[in-house]
């Protein structure tokens, strides 16, 4: 089964049974349509309900999860799950957590018989009294980390682009949009065919004050030199030997070391918005199961 997260939009009822989601129903408005849409269709059709345990943003408030829950025989429909979400379970220690827990734990009693959703990967991570029946990990997923300084997981994606042009370019030119990097020393430079219009962060890009994130050519890191375009960077290969690197070979920008964290750090980002980022112009390869 799958859960639409996001509510229900109006008018959308038959478009996600017809395409056999579930949609998350986080207010009032939404339980009533989705009420009259199952009693005109005459079938009870299963969906979650979203509660509201502090981070006010989706979901019932407490008083309206706890008034359905003592009404539920007459919406229509029954619930298949009751979920919330936590705003600070990758904070470990804060005071928000325990108290979202606690306020779930306490409506999720009320509707006696329905799995319970709270812990997203991080909260996986804070002990099974946040596992309740049913876990959603994101960033897990993909190998992310979830919580600081708690080990990452596999790495699930790598990205590769190819090395469009190699050029040799003489100390004290400059490389890139605003001359942001001038070179120190004779540079042999790979332009590659990746940018930010691709995720590839503008702020990843490099000047004469900090260097660029790096990516692995012929299995050595090389940093980026000048700043990120729209839809090409520039590394600095010099220290690779010359017949180490040709046209159309590939730098690694997640992989052989580098991980989606890595990446986010030094694009003063998070994993999360690295990932969220991949443009749609990647040839995309699933492997395994």
């Amino acid at each position: 089964m799958i859960y639409v997260l996001n509510g229900l939009l109006p008018e959308t009822a038959a478009d996600h049974v017809a395409a056999n989601l579930r949609p998350v129903l986080g207010s009032v408005p939404e339980i009533t349509e989705w009420s009259d849409f199952c009693r005109a269709q005459g079938a009870d059709l299963p969906t979650a309900i979203h509660v509201d345990t502090g981070m006010n943003r989706l979901g019932l408030s407490v008083d309206e999860a706890v008034q359905l829950a003592g009404t539920r025989k007459m919406l229509g429909f029954t619930p298949s799950l009751v979920m919330s979400h936590l705003a600070c379970a990758d904070t470990p220690g804060h005071a928000l957590t325990a108290r979202q827990r606690a306020v779930f734990a306490d409506v999720i009693r009320r509707f006696r018989g329905v799995p319970g959703s709270l812990a997203n990967s991080a909260g996986t991570l804070l002990g099974r009294d946040f596992r309740f029946e049913l876990v959603r990990p994101g960033i897990f997923l993909y190998g992310g980390v979830a919580i600081t300084g708690v080990p990452p997981l596999r790495p699930a994606v790598r990205l590769e682009v190819k090395i469009i042009q190699i050029s040799n370019v003489a100390a004290g030119e400059t490389v890139g949009y605003g001359a942001a990097e001038r070179l120190k020393r004779p540079s042999r430079l790979a332009t590659v065919s990746i940018g930010y219009a691709d995720g590839l962060f503008r702020a990843a890009g490099s000047s004469d004050l900090a260097k660029g994130v790096e990516a692995i050519v012929a299995g050595r890191r090389c940093h980026l030199v000048g700043r990120v375009s729209m839809d090409l960077a520039t590394l600095d290969i010099t220290d690779l030997p010359e017949d180490a690197v040709q046209r159309g070979d590939v730098a690694v920008f997640l992989g052989d070391g580098i991980s989606v964290d890595d990446l986010a750090a030094r694009s003063g980002t998070i994993g999360y918005e690295v990932l969220t980022s991949l443009g749609a112009r990647y040839a995309r390869r699933y492997i395994g199961g």
